[in-house]
């Protein structure tokens, strides 16, 4: 029935000047304008007259590839490309079933097409390449689609299932013969920027929201094929997945594909050259360490450690302004997120300098010493463990005297009190590691804590003797209207 149906289809060759008669190769093609958002109308035409774009061609898009001669396999991959600009309701399986099916066979044969050609692209086919793939990618996600992630860290559960796109089996083929396509030697990248352009760019960005994460792969090896291959649209690139972030970090806090785009980004960096551009010193002070900040760091945490790692490899000088940074945005109440930072603290300490090491080692032992103190064993027991890593400890040896005094009480506080085994038996190892270091030290700092903490119960003797003169003057006036309530001494016994 298609046959006869294209049998009695006028040919005639294609023209450069009707293949490219529109200005936004993406929205204003007759042939593919029916995307998802269209509703019925390319439903309904697709079993009838179907895809009459491939009257443009000349061509009848069911001929395979083997039997047209060379000359002509350009013509009829352009037929083919626009047979596969109706897009179809995936929603209802046995909906278009025949027609389904037709569109996926075309989009095999077009990707085993892209995969094997040696012959240039003309300009007509790479601009229905990117018109095929602008209908069929290109789209607003549903509703409940953002309405589902209506808290920040809804995707940090593990036991939540993503959801997949019912039509990736199209959707699949789609991405693939636009990767190929890409990275294809036969796409000549000053005629292809013309039309693989910076709305083209920005569109597919949006697609990192998807849920789906088999479609926030296909993008992220296309997005870096792009950046690789597009040398003129590299700083446009960085600046729109940078405008991602800030308005993740800064807005929303929900996006699906800030994992992916940092890992995108993470090879980008090992590209820099040196010495680094004050744009990419920017982009770590203003998008990767404010990224330490969302509830939903766990998604994307070993992405972002990557990349500020990186950043360190090639300038070390950045070292203390990447911990400066994580103290900022060090976590107070969420005790995952703080074993994540210690984690990162780690691998950032063993690359960084002596002299970027005084500058932060000062405020960054303070915090570390409050890690020890924690009453959560995983945070204290993480902390403790920085002390294993040979590199960390020879820089603690060789500033023990800054450093000691100020964890010393809480490695004290821990040896007499805390309640996990683990970490009090961690806690004596690095007790027993400065007395070995320097013993006139250790007892320097034992005989000022003894003191410290004599002041302090002396302190704590007075406020409660205080208290007590108080509540003996208040309990010998009469009790009458508008007179405070006495304050009990069982009240007053009670602390936080």
């Amino acid at each position: 029935m298609l046959k006869h149906i294209f049998s009695r289809l006028p040919r005639k060759s294609l023209s450069k000047a009707e293949s490219l008669d529109s200005s936004d190769p993406f929205c204003q093609n007759s042939g593919c304008s029916s995307g998802r958002g269209a509703g019925g109308g390319a439903l309904k035409r697709a079993s009838s007259a179907v895809f009459p774009a491939s009257v443009v061609a000349g061509f009848e898009p069911l001929v395979p590839f083997k039997d047209v001669p060379s000359s002509e396999k350009m013509n009829l991959f352009i037929s083919k490309l626009s047979l596969c600009c109706v897009v179809f309701d995936f929603t209802n399986p046995s909906k278009n079933t025949s027609e389904k099916e037709l569109k996926r066979a075309t989009l095999i044969e077009l990707v085993d097409f892209v995969s094997s050609n040696t012959v240039k692209y003309s300009e007509p086919a790479i601009l229905v390449v990117c018109k095929m793939c602008a209908v069929n990618l290109f789209r607003v996600f549903p509703p409940d689609h953002r309405s589902k992630n209506n808290s920040s860290h809804a995707s940090e559960n593990d036991d939540d299932e993503p959801t997949f796109d019912p039509a990736w089996s199209h959707l699949q083929l789609v991405y693939d013969l636009l990767l190929k396509f890409v990275t294809s030697s036969a796409l000549e990248a000053k005629v292809a920027k013309k039309y693989l352009n910076h709305s083209f760019i920005v569109r597919l960005l949006e697609l990192f929201d998807a849920e789906d994460p088999r479609e926030r792969d296909c993008l992220k090896a296309v997005l870096h094929r792009l950046y690789g291959k597009f040398m003129v649209h590299r700083p446009f690139i960085r600046r729109s997945i940078s405008n991602v972030f800030y308005r993740f970090v800064l807005e929303t806090e929900k996006h699906n594909g800030i994992a992916e785009l940092l890992e995108i980004f993470g090879s980008v960096i090992t590209g820099f050259a040196l010495p680094l551009k004050e744009e990419h010193k920017i982009f770590l002070w203003r998008v990767l360490l404010p990224l330490h900040k969302p509830k939903s760091l766990g998604v994307y945490y070993q992405q972002l450690s990557y990349c500020v790692t990186q950043f360190i490899e090639k300038d070390p000088k950045l070292a203390s302004t990447v911990v400066q940074g994580l103290l900022k945005y060090w976590p107070i109440t969420n005790s995952q997120k703080e074993v994540m930072f210690l984690s990162e603290l780690e691998e950032i300490l063993e690359a960084i300098h002596v002299a970027e090491f005084q500058k932060v080692m000062v405020p960054l032992f303070w915090r570390i010493g409050c890690c020890i103190s924690s009453y959560h064993f995983q945070v204290a027991e993480r902390a403790l463990f920085l002390w294993n890593n040979d590199q960390i400890a020879t820089l603690i040896a060789h500033n023990r005297h800054v450093i000691l005094p100020i964890i010393f009480p809480a490695l004290e506080n821990n040896a007499q009190s805390h309640w996990n085994h683990a970490v009090l038996n961690l806690t004596l190892n690095v007790r027993s590691m400065f007395k070995e270091m320097d013993d006139a030290l250790f007892l320097a700092c034992h005989l000022r804590y003894k003191e410290e903490k004599e002041q302090l119960n002396l302190a704590a003797q007075k406020r409660k003797e205080a208290w007590e003169h108080l509540e003996n003057a208040a309990s010998l006036k009469p009790i009458a209207e508008n007179i405070a309530v006495l304050v009990t001494p069982l009240a007053t016994s009670i602390r936080c």
